[in-house]
């Protein structure tokens, strides 16, 4: 009879783990504003170059409080989202978030590289944003990523080059990308994260067919969507068939639209998950 309760038990924790459909935890106020009481880290523009594009292409790279060169760190590749660039992610706060939680000692310390996403020779978020070649290019920036951009940061940064230190998330169009490029290739990305994954996310189905289907290796799925979010559909979508098809992952909805508040509290939550 005991054998039976732990067995039971057992499978209520995993299946509860595998449909995780929750709301944000509490965050504190002023969690995303600057601190003069605390260390900072740096954020820096780097060029490297690029053979998917045939050209150099631009980056930010933000390394923690009390980096050094002497020590080795993991990456996290945090994408934009369609309107944006490498710039975007600097709405969301990130440099305030992030050393405001090496301050309180919830997060491993880290590098984060902030690319542009569309990877074109004329990269710039200008004209008609939604134009088959730019959203196409989005698509190309998977080989940009891999080829390039990552070779380049395990170069000249202290980057542990392994796929346990490396994950990739991103918000809406960069959503999509980091399911996509995340599930695709996951011997290369340990840890995924979407905040309001957008339609370019591949239909749950095709995003299940990476190399060999060693999605067991991944250590973490973790998506996010607001409840008056319109692409909620995308989500929803994606953890239904994760849920019916035994994908283990978390799904997080709560109060929120398609805008950086929410997309800087996927942030907070996300980063004190992974290289754990």
């Amino acid at each position: 009879m005991k054998r039976t309760l732990n067995i039971l038990l057992f499978l209520f924790l995993y299946f509860g783990t595998l449909e995780a459909q929750t709301k944000f935890q509490p965050i504190p106020d002023g969690f995303d504003l600057p601190d003069e009481l605390i260390p900072v880290g740096s954020i820096d523009t780097i060029q490297y170059p690029s053979t998917t594009v045939g050209k150099t292409r631009k980056a930010l790279v933000y390394t923690p409080p009390g980096y050094s060169p002497d020590k080795r760190y993991p990456v996290l590749y945090l994408l934009h989202g369609i309107g944006g660039d490498e710039m975007e992610w600097l709405n969301g706060s990130p440099r305030q978030v992030m050393d405001k939680l090496y301050a309180e000692g919830k997060v491993t310390p880290m590098i984060i590289v902030m690319p542009n996403g569309r990877a074109m020779a004329d990269d710039r978020a200008t004209g008609n944003i939604f134009a088959q070649d730019k959203v196409e290019a989005f698509a190309r920036f998977e080989q940009d990523l891999l080829k390039d951009l990552i070779p380049y940061i395990e170069t000249y940064y202290p980057a542990i080059s392994t796929r346990d230190s490396r994950a990739i998330a991103g918000l809406s169009m960069g959503g999509g990308q980091s399911l996509n490029f995340g599930l695709g290739n996951p011997g290369t990305f340990a840890w995924i994260g979407a905040f309001s994954p957008a339609p370019n996310t591949r239909r749950p189905e095709e995003l299940l067919k990476a190399e060999g289907n060693d999605l067991e290796r991944l250590k973490l799925i973790w998506f996010s969507c607001g409840t008056q979010d319109n692409l909620i559909n995308v989500s929803n979508r994606t953890h239904e068939y994760f849920k019916l098809h035994g994908i283990e992952h978390s799904y997080i909805v709560d109060e929120g639209g398609h805008d950086f508040e929410f997309w800087k509290a996927s942030l907070y939550h996300f980063v004190q998950l992974i290289f754990r």
